[in-house]
């Protein structure tokens, strides 16, 4: 059973998921306080949290930032901030997704499922070995490990399912809506800027491995893993 810790400092928000998420086979617990969610975390030790961005006591990206200090459990941030700066912003320090308020509950289980059979299911499936090896890398989605110049490298899900899938298919090129969907598992209502933020960070870990290839941007259409 999957554990889902929700960050709100609505509480009506807080037990409308989660009587929706038990209902659905989940074990939830809720925080209303952003300075009580690390300690929350360590003790109820979420397979996935939703975070709120406007809270009390430390607001939701300063608690991503505490977070990702700890793990890489996936997080889904949910806040009424439906600017592109603040969907980037969270993308950029460590966030998986994004949900605007007002936001149909359903839309959340859909990517809250996504999230989990992505980060936990493909790897219980036992259809054998998902992994691409390159000079200097090395991209496993059977245990969700990427492996930079011979080092471990800590990744968040979907960098490590975005790079596996772009080095699965060299040189060949993918629109953003195109990662949106295949990446993210459902159709995606967030913005394509979500895939340009996760190549960002995903470029960051890789700078300087190789000359053999490289996460190369087709101007206008979108990325691809180019082999030379």
């Amino acid at each position: 059973m999957a554990r889902i810790l929700i960050v709100d400092d609505e509480k009506n928000i807080c037990e409308l998921l989660s009587l929706y998420l038990r209902k659905d086979g989940y074990e939830t617990d809720c925080v209303y306080d952003g300075s009580a969610v690390v300690e929350k975390f360590k003790t109820f030790s979420p397979d996935l949290i939703l975070l709120d961005i406007m809270l009390p006591g430390m607001d939701g990206w300063q608690v991503c930032r505490e977070i990702r200090k700890l793990s890489t459990v996936p997080i889904i941030m949910i806040s009424a901030k439906g600017e592109t700066f603040d969907k980037v912003l969270g993308l950029e320090l460590g966030a998986d997704d994004y949900v605007t308020k007002p936001f149909d509950t359903k839309e959340v289980l859909a990517r809250i499922k996504s999230v989990l059979r992505r980060a936990n299911g493909e790897k219980e499936t036992g259809t054998g070995l998902q992994e691409v090896e390159y000079e200097g890398l090395y991209v496993s989605l059977t245990n969700y490990k990427l492996r930079v110049g011979g080092k471990d490298v800590e990744a968040p899900p979907k960098e490590i399912e975005l790079l596996y899938h772009l080095a699965s298919h060299p040189n060949r090129v993918y629109t953003r809506d195109q990662l949106l969907d295949e990446i993210w598992g459902f159709k995606y209502f967030g913005d394509s800027r979500t895939v340009d933020v996760h190549v960002k960070r995903i470029r960051e870990k890789l700078e300087g491995v190789s000359d053999k290839w490289s996460l190369k941007t087709v101007w206008g259409v979108g990325y691809k893993f180019e082999v030379v």
